[in-house]
């Protein structure tokens, strides 16, 4: 199966999804992405049937530029888009400071942040491309998401793994996506 194209219509036949992802576009940031929920939760809502939940929780908005590293110019960009769109909740984070917050080596990149994301499925990152086209970065790869597997990325395997189980829990994923198989 072409999970790349599945995520891609998914995508893109959500008029709140394509309007972030315009917004996020118009920034014009380096290495820019949105990921964790809102990717995995239009997968996994349609993967459950419900082709029409509305977005949300965080607008997970990521990128990766050690030359704009602070938190005022995650506040700024993230006030800008509050005034865009002002219906969603913004999280913006560079991702070539977090590693500090997350007790980790430096990241090259977002696609190189996404490995030490705590599930395989939340480890995905979309953004619009020039042409309009969705672009995706997934370190992991799409067979989890796409196959309702529930898993700890290698980073959260062992130290972490806590983290990992009380995000389970509290996000209940379980209890909102039945068919989730939760892989230890």
């Amino acid at each position: 199966m072409n999970y790349l194209n599945s995520l891609q219509r998914i995508l893109s036949v959500d008029p709140s999804r394509m309007q972030v992802l315009y917004a996020v576009r118009d920034l014009q940031l380096r290495d820019c992405w949105v990921g964790a929920g809102f990717v995995r939760d239009a997968v996994w809502d349609h993967m459950h049937g419900d082709w029409h939940h509305s977005l949300s929780g965080d607008v997970d908005v990521v990128w990766y530029d050690p030359e704009c590293c602070t938190p005022d110019d995650e506040r700024h960009l993230e006030k800008e888009l509050k005034q865009q769109l002002p219906a969603f909740n913004w999280s913006v984070k560079n991702q070539a400071r977090m590693h500090l917050r997350n007790g980790d080596n430096p990241y090259h990149s977002t696609e190189n942040a996404l490995l030490y994301w705590p599930e395989t499925a939340t480890a995905v990152g979309v953004r619009l491309g020039d042409n309009d086209l969705i672009e995706v970065i997934a370190p992991y790869g799409l067979d989890d998401l796409f196959e309702l597997r529930l898993r700890p990325t290698p980073a959260f395997e062992r130290e972490k793994y806590d983290v990992f189980r009380r995000r389970v829990e509290e996000k209940r994923w379980l209890a909102r996506y039945p068919q989730l198989q939760l892989i230890n």
